[in-house]
């Protein structure tokens, strides 16, 4: 029976029951609009802890164009459905009153990791994450939280900020989950007419191209042609391709230890980013 909380202090009190017992919280952020990518992280929880709590909330902080945060999808009816057929324990729907007092400062020196790839084009957006990923983390103290891949370098923020102020949380990386014809899951390829999804698979087409034709003494080349792929494709607007160290998402080279390769574009009105670990 999913139990619904939108305060945090109804929440607490009940989470405190929970911890009386022992019981382990696993703990998956999202901002609704679930898929089965979410339903996966969900289902990873419930595999490793005693109670599995699903937050939504579409956070304000972290939009830094108003014209997409008006227009992220909100499906709250149909996303408690979803969370009751898989079981969730629990879900965390909070206004956004309820989670920001009226004139909060937030910054946290995460280094140049913040201003890069995702950074560079949506400045102030990592702050928001972990403003919002910090307030979840004090408001649950969860014992594990999840994240899906997709967000790579949102992974290695909200790792970079546990480390910082050393919170005592275990962080898990999900895998992509992908549609049949290999889009990578998103809440927002509701947005995507039919002509947006085909052209859209020039993404992980040409990811999956770059794993299959790497070369660590090649990155450079790899890394043009992959960007000519994508530019070559109708409707497709190329921001970044990359082929990064996966600690530091620098340029790799024959020294990086993991590799990711990382992309967004804007396919029609929308925007998708997608990666792939390479090594």
């Amino acid at each position: 029976m999913l139990k619904t909380f939108t305060t945090r202090k109804s929440l607490q009190e009940y989470l405190q029951q929970i911890k009386a017992l022992n019981q382990t919280i696993g703990f998956v952020p999202t901002m609704g609009a679930l898929h089965r990518g979410h339903l996966s992280l969900i289902e990873l929880a419930q595999q490793q802890n005693n109670v599995t709590l699903c937050s939504i909330f579409v956070n304000p902080s972290q939009f830094n164009d108003p014209n997409d945060l008006e227009k992220y999808p909100r499906t709250i009816e149909a996303d408690t459905q979803l969370l009751e057929q898989v079981n969730c324990d629990i879900l965390f729907s909070p206004g956004v009153n309820e989670m920001y007092d009226g004139n909060e400062q937030w910054h946290l020196n995460i280094g140049e990791t913040e201003h890069l790839l995702e950074g560079e084009f949506r400045p102030g957006h990592y702050q928001g994450v972990t403003q919002v990923v910090n307030k979840f983390f004090n408001i649950i103290t969860p014992d594990t939280a999840y994240f899906g891949q997709k967000d790579y370098q949102q992974f290695l923020i909200i790792s970079k900020m546990v480390t910082i102020l050393h919170m005592p949380v275990k962080l898990v990386m999900c895998p992509i989950m992908r549609e049949a014809d290999g889009l990578a899951m998103s809440s927002r390829n509701i947005h995507l007419t039919a002509a947006d999804r085909q052209h859209g698979l020039v993404l992980s087409k040409t990811l999956n191209w770059l794993g299959n034709n790497f070369d660590k003494k090649n990155i450079p080349a790899l890394k043009k042609e992959a960007a000519q792929m994508i530019n070559a494709e109708p409707g497709v607007e190329l921001d970044y391709f990359e082929i990064a160290d996966a600690d530091t998402l620098h340029q790799a080279n024959e020294a990086s230890a993991g590799i990711v390769a990382l992309v967004a574009a804007k396919v029609g009105h929308t925007r998708l980013i997608d990666n792939i670990v390479i090594s």
